[in-house]
């Protein structure tokens, strides 16, 4: 197996110049509490989707100061911390939301409990992740909940950056994409999918000359793009060179409801009545929604789905809520600033459910766990116990979960209008 590059320098300056005060100090080793979690939802949203769990975890294994890394520190911090920092293992526990699961203003996402000095370092890291994953998660949500069952394919990779665009389609499998454009998601265990673009057509002397060496190569159940030229002569032709059975045709331009309208009819009229039809060209959850009534089969999803949609992050902070008192005992702190307000102290959370399974509230106890009533759902789990990894699993699992609680929900966190979440938070 290739080695794993250290993640340890994924992180800010004044993480390490802290470490240092604290080490100088003597509370560095003081056994304290962060949370990561939401103040509140992105602007009109109803709901938000946790992921990039699995990615934290791979990241907080490989958060090592290596000689090469300690390198690139030399005149950041001390001598005494940079040896502290060649010994760094992370040996606390980690308790969180299981990735695929749904949140809401408050939620505690990940409890991190370690030393100080062991649970500040990982900060940036897993806000990174976390605030880039869950934006994605949270847009193919709204998406494939717009689809209606129609599946989404996840197209972006052009639109952001190299990592990022794999991360994207990561959280957006998890949110109920079935496929994506990008090969290196295969390392995640992502279906991927693609036939050609517009260039492949351009580059032969026609377009039936095209449709044949795709349909030659890749099969009648290929997908054909049929609006380089003209929408209808392409339709026309891709059915005359593959046949009634060929797999579907693709919209990439124009007026896609009224397009979808005119080739299923022409389709039809062909005898190609099993042809689907695919669309892409900028679309959103809301564009998805519009074309609920159109004769459209699949959507093809770039731009705003990497870009979240509107909300690009998810505002998730990472706060230090109980620390280590003289007495040995935990103290609740918590920040005071105007519009910047986190409650202090350890928390627990459950998604409180009604008698038949519909989600009320999302309840969460301070020092100690909210009591389940019988119909309700424990929403931390552990990710880390002693240092070690317990949580990993399948994206699948993670897929399957975030189906489970979107359904879970009330009727209206199937709107695309702005609104409140749907859910409120209850502290007790």
């Amino acid at each position: 197996m290739a080695p794993v590059d250290s993640t340890a320098l994924l992180t800010d300056h004044y993480e390490l110049t802290m470490l240092q005060a604290a080490l100088a100090g003597g509370t560095a080793g003081r056994r304290s509490v962060f949370e990561l979690f939401p103040r509140r939802l992105p602007e009109g949203r109803r709901y938000g989707v946790v992921a990039g769990v699995g990615r934290a975890l791979d990241a907080l294994e490989a958060f090592r100061f290596d000689d090469d890394t300690l390198a690139v520190l030399d005149g950041v911090v001390d001598e005494p911390t940079l040896s502290w920092l060649a010994d760094y293992r992370f040996s606390g526990d980690v308790w969180g939301y299981p990735e695929g699961e749904l949140y809401f203003p408050s939620s505690p996402l990940l409890v991190v409990e370690s030393t100080f000095a062991e649970a500040v370092l990982l900060e940036t890291v897993l806000l990174s992740i976390y605030n880039h994953d869950s934006a994605v998660a949270s847009a193919a949500s709204r998406m494939t909940l717009a689809a209606g069952g129609r599946p989404c394919i996840e197209m972006g990779s052009r639109r952001t950056h190299e990592q990022a665009a794999v991360a994207a389609a990561r959280a957006a499998y998890v949110a109920g994409f079935e496929a994506s454009s990008n090969l290196a998601a295969r390392r995640h265990g992502v279906p991927t999918t693609g036939t050609s673009a517009h260039s492949f057509t351009l580059l032969h002397d026609t377009e039936e000359q095209a449709f044949k060496a795709q349909v030659s190569s890749l099969g009648v159940g290929t997908t054909l793009l049929v609006d380089t030229y003209d929408v209808t002569e392409a339709v026309r032709v891709g059915i005359e060179v593959a046949g009634p059975s060929l797999g579907a045709v693709r919209l990439d331009s124009g007026d896609l409801g009224v397009l979808a309208v005119q080739v299923r009819e022409q389709l039809d009229a062909l005898g190609a009545t099993r042809t689907r039809i695919i669309v892409t060209s900028d679309l959103d959850e809301f564009a998805i929604a519009a074309l609920a009534a159109a004769p459209v089969d699949g959507y093809g999803v770039g731009t705003e789905l990497v870009t979240g949609s509107g909300h690009p992050t998810s505002g998730f902070v990472y706060k230090l809520v109980a620390r280590e008192g003289s007495d040995g005992e935990l103290v609740s702190v918590a920040k005071k600033s105007v519009d910047k307000i986190s409650v202090g102290g350890r928390k627990y959370a459950l998604r409180r459910r009604s008698a038949d399974g519909v989600a009320e509230a999302e309840v969460i106890g301070i020092g100690a766990a909210p009591v389940d009533d019988g119909d309700d759902r424990t929403l931390l789990v552990p990710l880390v116990r002693d240092g070690e990894i317990v949580g990993r699993e399948p994206l699948t699992a993670a897929r399957d979960r975030h189906a489970a609680a979107r359904a879970e929900l009330p009727l209206e966190a199937q709107s695309m209008a702005k609104g409140d979440p749907v859910l409120p938070t209850v502290f007790l």
